[in-house]
């Protein structure tokens, strides 16, 4: 296999895939948004793509991220189709299908990354400061209050969400227990982690900038 920067030009094969080590994914990603914010992303033939990808896939990593509409993980690291597979829920929150899923792209497919995409100015994460109750959306949020309740502050902080400030902090907590859920309630994963085959991260996208900010 090429250089790092050369990956994206090849069709994406099982040999490509298996050649790629968690820490070239994460490069990918890394590189890949940073042509996004500089408004310099890559020129893709997606007819090509669209036929190079007709009986097969070998995406590389696997994102969970929030299902709001200024988010797309594809797009903010300047990814083609087939490149990632991509699961979506309001607050990026693990459940059971959301860790089916990441197992069958990591031990059946071979992707090598998993990422926890958070952002900024979640709405969820809102919600769930302000105790909002509705239908199953109550039972989503849920799992959000627990990130809440493990940030600290100050006495009389307000804690809302009419605080940005907080609601980002949550958001990085929210990402860190995610990936703590991940780890504790996958044995596949887990396993697949301990053995470095493969990586589980967080990052969080900032809507004013368009940075993804990577974290452990």
């Amino acid at each position: 296999m090429g250089h790092i920067e050369n990956i994206n030009q090849f069709k994406r094969t099982k040999g490509i895939l298996q050649d790629m080590t968690p820490a070239m994914a994460i490069q990918l990603l890394v590189d890949g948004n940073r042509r996004f914010t500089s408004k310099d992303m890559m020129q893709r033939n997606h007819e090509w793509q669209m036929q190079e990808t007709i009986d097969s896939q070998h995406p590389f990593a696997i994102v969970l991220g929030c299902i709001d509409s200024r988010v797309n993980p594809a797009m903010v690291f300047d990814q083609g189709i087939g490149d990632l597979f991509i699961a979506r829920v309001g607050g990026n929150i693990i459940n059971q299908d959301i860790l089916g899923s990441m197992e069958y792209a990591c031990a059946v497919v071979g992707s090598k990354l998993i990422v926890v995409l958070g952002h900024t100015a979640c709405g969820a994460i809102k919600g769930a400061c302000d105790n909002v109750v509705l239908g199953n959306l109550t039972a989503t949020l849920r799992h959000i209050k627990l990130a809440i309740e493990r940030v600290e502050t100050p006495e009389n902080y307000d804690r809302s969400g009419d605080n940005l400030a907080f609601i980002d902090a949550v958001a990085f907590k929210n990402v860190e227990l995610s990936i703590d859920d991940i780890k504790s309630q996958s044995p596949v994963l887990k396993e697949l982690y301990d053995k470095g085959e493969i990586d589980i991260v967080g990052a969080i996208y900032n809507h004013a900038t368009g940075f993804v900010e990577f974290c452990k």
